[in-house]
This record gives C-alpha cells, structure tokens and sequence, in this order.
C-alpha cells in the first residue's frame, strides 16, 4: 500500500534545486531537472552514501555519488557509471494544488 508524502511548494523547488524528504526510515531526494521533478532514493548503491550530498547536474539530470563517484540517472535510477551497477528505488512525484508530493510504497 503506498501513501503520499508532501515535500513543499513547488515554489520552493526551483530549477536546477534539491530537497531531502525523510519517510521513516527512508530518505528520498527531489530534485528539480529544468522543471520536470523527480524522486530517488538517498542511497548510493554502491555503498550506501547519501546521493543528495552530490553534485547535481541538471541538464544531464544526474547525480554524482560524492563518495566514490558514480553517477545516476535521476529519471530511472540507473547508474551510469561505476563503481555502482545496481539501480537505486525512483518514486512518482505528483503536484497537486502547487504542492509537490511522493507516492511512496
């Protein structure tokens, strides 16, 4: 069963912007790639390293793991590069009334 969790005012998440969400004990980072929103999870594949600490780049909409430097796609969850070869849990972001939102299961 999924419920939706609120993130912020889809003003507050600009272009080219982060925000980290805590659902229990999972945390998920929101990222703003040139207007189009997506979620994955906090976690480097890898070896468990925090994704959103890394470099953002929003025109490739990736990540870059600030630990050992593999890079994911943000839109998938797959890495690109290595040393990390396993994908990372993407969810769906919803806006609803100007309100950015995760659907998390």
């Amino acid at each position: 069963m999924s419920v939706t969790v609120d993130v912020c005012p889809l003003s507050e998440l600009p272009p080219g912007a982060m925000r980290l969400v805590e659902h229990g004990s999972l945390e998920i980072g929101v990222f703003n790639c040139g207007g189009e929103l997506y979620a994955i999870e906090d976690r480097c594949s890898h070896d468990d390293g925090p994704l959103a600490e890394g470099l953002l780049d929003p025109e490739a909409c990736t990540i870059e793991c600030p630990r050992h430097g593999a890079i994911f796609d943000l839109r998938t969850g797959r890495p690109r590069t290595l040393p990390a070869y396993e994908p990372v849990d993407t969810f769906p972001v919803i806006i609803e009334d100007d309100l950015i939102k995760l659907e998390v299961s």
